[in-house]
């Protein structure tokens, strides 16, 4: 086993070192989700933490880590008798982003359990953490079913395993810790909630903090255990530090103002639901164990405000997280008090003086220079480079020359009708179109591909029945060999790849009606990132088009990218379409499972260079002749329509929708008129 990177030895980043160690002195404040630009030492940090967890007590053999004094009475392994265990060191678990459901939360052999009624039960990955730390790397990129099936376990503390009538279920309570990296997409609402604290991070733009980050990485590359044996003594502090943090916890009084700071705060930043105000009261104790205190004061209940509220604030995707520090302090001012108890002394009740590792502000100990930045393992930042600068007014402006318009503002986004790719996809899971999938309703069975994942029971038990005279069946059960058993093939949604092409060009300059098809694109993205797709964004204008976003799961990236979004010039709309069939293009190459849907927002004009309206109907035929799924929101306005949009969407093989028919309570039958004309198009195109 490779030696793991010292904790301590970490330079900077001190809340996120001091939310992973609030979690390690109470588990019961819920994980914590790490977010950041890549290279800044995410993952580090969290494999780091391993080292310093105290060893656990388990039942020697259980695989499911039973504790000897209080084993699990429904534990697979059991029923163990009480008495004396054996100690190891407390895991840390990993769940790649691409597991299966089954390596999740464990397997059973449906075929000895149908043939001989056996429980053959193979623990997972949720049996592994239980009482350790389970780390997601990358967690917003983790599939729904998995986050389903995360989010039933963090809640319940218990993992079930259903399989057509046979059931497990095992203890599976654990530190839950997520890295994310927010240009790659952002989490699911739900998982959110349940990390209780989350961390900002960035790597150090500082030369000298950066200059030391890369002295600690050479040295700890050249000798990675020599390097860990310089840092054992700090490391070996914060591991009693923790010991002690852990003892003290139960002594901890969090009294009536520090609740009353602590429900004041939750409600005057409109938190949803109740769990922001436990998650703030378990970690200003924590925080108070972990200074050596007794008492909760109000510096705790700051700095838990500021770890466990700002991800609970977001009320959409384009959200930045974050805490008004101002308004937390006048509220902590407001309804500060003293308890009716205070204590004499002034100290606490704590035996830390405030210097030490027993001392208040909880910073874990360090000797690096001060604001030092991460260990960034040699990756660079990625930054989306800005198209504009804001203006006084806020609005941003473009940059100068080719008569360019300052950008328009996005309108309020609306719950637009949902668009969606006509046939029965393949792609990975999510929320749009129909498709193939682990998960949905059932219809039909087929022979397995592999391992077994999801018994069709039915269709098993018809394979197996007309042979069991030839078999020998003597007895009630049924006589089951492998040829027999059916995988059950089901239905349901997939997510897919839209790609949006915008006209930016002077027809569309006018300042009202761009921010209205700012607005309807916006609302595409949230209802994107709500369906679990991918997105991208080329725009045209002037003489060329261009990929203003490749494809990405990053909807707020789009988002960003459209809101900057200059106007003017001609209408190169042929360039706009041939460069979304080059996108296409390469992303059928890169993930052919996912199917595109092509959303053209246009007046339907047509300028600029030799033929330009001939030109766009060949780059739309060609993106027909491919099967391209196609929708064209028609921005043209005015008295005099001259219903080019809707042409353009004939050529294409699609359907053309106004800005006011896409939203959800305007119309209905989108969804079946866009496949009605695909598939006149599919018929046409098999007659010729």
């Amino acid at each position: 086993m490779s030696t793991p990177y010292p904790f301590t030895a970490l330079v900077g980043q001190d809340d996120l070192r001091l939310a992973l160690l609030l979690n390690a002195v109470s588990p019961a404040v819920g994980g914590v989700l790490v977010r950041g630009e890549k290279g800044t030492a995410k993952s580090t940090a969290v494999r780091a933490l391993s080292a310093l967890i105290p060893e656990v007590e388990v039942v020697a053999g259980c695989r499911f880590s039973c504790a000897p004094g209080a084993p699990d009475p429904a534990c697979p392994d059991g029923p163990h008798e009480t008495g004396p265990g054996t100690s190891r060191a407390a895991r840390m678990v990993e769940l790649p982003v691409g597991a299966s459901e089954d390596r999740l939360v464990g397997a059973l052999d449906i075929e000895r359990a149908l043939a001989e009624g056996v429980k053959a039960f193979e623990p997972g990955l949720l049996a592994d953490a239980h009482r350790g730390i389970l780390y997601v790397d990358e967690v917003n990129l983790l599939h729904d079913h998995l986050v389903d099936l995360l989010l039933d376990a963090a809640a319940m503390g218990a993992s079930y395993v259903e399989r057509e009538g046979v059931s497990v279920r095992h203890a599976a309570r654990f530190l839950l810790v997520g890295t994310m990296n927010p240009e790659e997409g952002e989490l699911r609402p739900q998982l959110l909630d349940r990390f209780g604290l989350t961390v900002e991070v960035a790597a150090s733009r500082e030369p000298d903090q950066r200059v030391e980050v890369v002295k600690r990485r050479l040295a700890y590359d050249d000798d990675p255990e020599g390097f860990a044996g310089k840092w054992e003594q700090e490391e070996s502090a914060v591991r009693a530090r923790i010991v002690a943090a852990r003892d003290l916890l139960p002594s901890v009084r969090l009294g009536d103002a520090a609740l009353r700071q602590i429900a004041a705060t939750c409600a005057a930043f409109e938190v949803d639901g109740m769990r922001a105000d436990i998650v703030m009261a378990r970690t200003a104790t924590a925080l108070a164990a972990w200074a050596g205190r007794t008492d909760v004061l109000a510096e705790d209940v700051r700095q838990a405000a500021l770890l466990a509220l700002p991800h609970r604030r977001r009320r959409n995707p384009f959200d930045a997280p974050g805490l008004d520090e101002d308004k937390l302090d006048d509220t902590l001012e407001e309804f500060g008090g003293q308890d009716d108890e205070p204590d004499p002394d002034g100290d606490g009740g704590g035996d830390g003086d405030g210097d030490g590792p027993g001392g208040g502000g909880g910073q874990p100990p360090q000797d690096a220079p001060e604001g030092s930045g991460p260990d960034t393992g040699g990756d660079q930042a990625a930054d989306i480079p800005a198209q504009g600068e804001p203006s006084e007014s806020g609005e941003q402006k473009a940059p100068a020359g080719g008569g360019e318009q300052a950008a328009a503002r996005a309108g309020e986004p609306f719950r637009t009708k949902m668009l969606s790719v006509p046939g029965l996809g393949e792609g990975a899971a999510g929320r749009r179109s129909r498709a193939r999938t682990e998960h949905g309703r059932t219809t039909g069975a087929r022979r397995p591909r592999g391992a077994l994942t999801k018994l069709h029971l039915a269709a098993t038990v018809q394979a197996a029945a007309p042979h069991q005279r030839a078999r020998g069946r003597s007895g009630p059960g049924l006589v089951v060999r492998r040829d027999d058993l059916r995988q059950a093939t089901r239905e349901g949604r997939e997510g897919n790849l839209v790609l949006f092409v915008v006209d930016a060009s002077g027809s569309m300059a006018a300042r009202q009606r761009m921010s209205a098809v700012k607005g309807a694109v916006l609302s595409l993205l949230l209802d994107a990132y709500q369906r679990r797709d991918k997105v991208g964004l080329v725009t045209f204008r002037g003489s060329s088009a261009d990929v203003a976003l490749p494809p990405t799961s990053s909807v707020d990236a789009a988002a960003v990218r459209l809101e900057s979004l200059p106007t003017g010039g001609r209408t190169p709309l042929s360039a706009g379409l041939l460069k979304a069939h080059d996108v296409l293009r390469v992303e059928r190459l890169r993930d052919p499972a996912r199917r595109p849907l092509l959303v053209v927002v246009t007046d339907g004009r047509a300028t600029g260079g030799p033929e330009p309206v001939a030109l766009a109907g060949r780059a739309a035929r060609l993106l027909a002749a491919e099967g391209t799924a196609s929708v064209v929101v028609d921005c043209e306005s005015g008295p005099v329509r001259l219903g080019l949009a809707g042409q353009l969407a004939g050529e294409l093989g699609g359907t053309a929708v106004t800005l006011d028919e896409l939203r959800a309570d305007s119309i209905a039958g989108l969804v079946k008129e866009v496949r009605q004309m695909q598939g006149l198009q599919s018929n046409s195109r098999r007659a010729a």
